[in-house]
């Protein structure tokens, strides 16, 4: 399976193939000619004129004109990235990311450079990135020390190609992008659409477990006030709970009832960051932007549009854990379930689950701490020059954080679920919530009795995104 980098149809779901190294990569004949003519162009503005990091110096020293090995002394300084080292699924999706931006045609780099980093994706090299040193108005720091490695003057963390020459023309071209941010935030983005369809597929579980009244999901309910992809999360609760038995009560507890109100604006949330996503990883974001007919100095690498959708996202996706949170303890009590407090089976005292209530609000509580909108921070650096940033890089590190703990909270309610379906296996009816169920009663030990419930917590927490497929709503659509 390959991926076509041609700077204009590359889809997260590629970016994420190429990442993985389940797919290799293809560069498109027709980018890589229009990387030519305007890097031809690029080199006729520079003899003509001043161009912006090309024949001057950057930040405040704009002004300056440079000299002789600019170039390589411009990617030395800014060569500042340090703290933890990125994995190398983000390296690689850095690296596609930045090819596929630098196809779109704006940068003025030389092709040479565009093929070095093309052979390096083929050949499995992976660079060290660093993750600190942005604030989302570009990853300078870290596409420096992908540059020097290119060029030879840093080691490549694996693998390995040939060294190539980069010149005072293909130095600010080769950095001047977000590409680690937008990268970060699309990984973290892939997985956490995964896990929102996972949690109503959970919740259907918990739902039937707890024996609720799926009138919360009748279409008449979600018609008379039609918030984007309301209906559409109630349709979804409403097929997987069908054949259900007599409802417990009139009306459910939150946890329940109002889920397609709560699960809505995160899917609504997850489309709008996609969508911005692929614009970025498609686009030509160089400052100065080479075009046909001018070379442009501009602030297109201001990601403010990214910052926002993360926060959004970031903002609509806590409260979906919350109601997890929230059904876990309705599992916990024996006038919800019918059945022994905490789930428990065994002597009288026995703890079952309760202590996986503990685990949940300590996770709950971590996300918590790092909810903080980033598109609020203000700086002002470069001599007063520069007084605004986005902080996107930020706030694709917070969502990355966030799809790491998630798993581990919305499992704690997916293994209540199933032990409350195990010990009352008549509230399971036929259809794609016992299908769900299947997969992770395999992966579950039935003993219920008191014992470490750390191994069935990780275990559900790897089977979410197989739970994915069940609720029959893809985000993406």
């Amino acid at each position: 399976m390959g991926v076509s980098l041609d700077g204009r149809t590359l889809t997260i779901e590629g970016l994420v193939a190429v990442a993985s190294g389940t797919a290799g990569v293809t560069v498109d004949g027709a980018a890589l000619r229009l990387i030519d003519e305007r890097h031809a162009l690029l080199q006729l503005a520079r003899e003509h004129g001043a161009v912006y990091g090309a024949n001057t110096g950057v930040g405040a020293n704009r002004h300056e004109r440079t000299s002789e090995g600019h170039g390589l002394r411009l990617l030395r300084s800014h060569c500042a990235a340090v703290g933890p080292e990125v994995d190398d699924v983000t390296a690689r999706a850095t690296m596609a990311v930045r090819l596929n931006q630098i196809l779109a045609g704006g940068s003025g780099i030389s092709r040479r450079v565009a093929e070095s980093l093309a052979a390096a994706l083929s050949a499995g090299a992976v660079p060290a990135l660093h993750s600190w040193g942005a604030i989302g108005t570009g990853d300078l720091a870290s596409l420096a020390e992908l540059a020097l490695t290119l060029a030879g003057e840093r080691p490549w963390r694996s693998g390995d190609v040939p060294a190539t020459v980069i010149d005072a023309t293909d130095a600010l071209p080769m950095i001047s992008s977000s590409a680690l941010t937008v990268a970060t935030a699309a990984l973290a983005l892939s997985r956490v659409e995964r896990l929102l369809e996972a949690s109503t597929v959970v919740a259907a579980l918990s739902f039937l477990a707890l024996r609720g009244n799926p009138e919360a999901y009748h279409p008449a309910v979600h018609i008379a006030r039609a918030h984007p992809g309301q209906a559409e999360v109630a349709a979804t609760m409403s097929r997987l709970v069908a054949g259900a038995g007599e409802p417990a009560r009139i009306q459910d507890p939150f946890g329940l009832r109002v889920l397609p109100q709560v699960t809505a604006p995160a899917a609504h949330a997850v489309r709008q960051l996609r969508y911005v996503l692929t614009e970025e990883i498609n686009a030509a974001v160089e400052n100065p932007l080479v075009t046909a007919d001018a070379v442009l100095h501009h602030g297109q690498f201001h990601t403010a549009t990214v910052a926002t959708s993360l926060d959004t996202l970031r903002g609509s996706f806590l409260p979906v854990l919350v109601l997890s949170s929230a059904r876990l303890g309705l599992l916990m009590r024996p006038d919800m379930t019918g059945l022994r407090a905490f789930l428990a089976d065994g002597p009288a005292g026995s703890s079952g689950l309760m202590i996986s209530e503990y685990v949940v609000q300590d996770v709950l509580t971590e996300i918590r701490v790092g909810m903080q909108p980033i598109s609020a921070g203000t700086l002002t650096i470069s001599l007063g020059l520069e007084e605004h940033a986005s902080f996107a890089t930020q706030g694709a590190r917070a969502l990355r954080a966030m799809a790491d703990l998630a798993p581990t909270l919305l499992a704690a309610e997916l293994v209540a679920a199933v032990r409350a379906l195990r010990m009352a296996p008549g509230r399971l009816p036929e259809g794609p919530a016992r299908e769900a169920y299947d997969v992770v009663s395999k992966v579950l030990d039935p003993e219920a009795g008191d014992r470490p419930i750390g191994i069935d917590l990780t275990a559900a927490a790897e089977v979410l995104p197989l739970l994915a497929s069940y609720s029959g709503r893809s985000s993406s659509a």
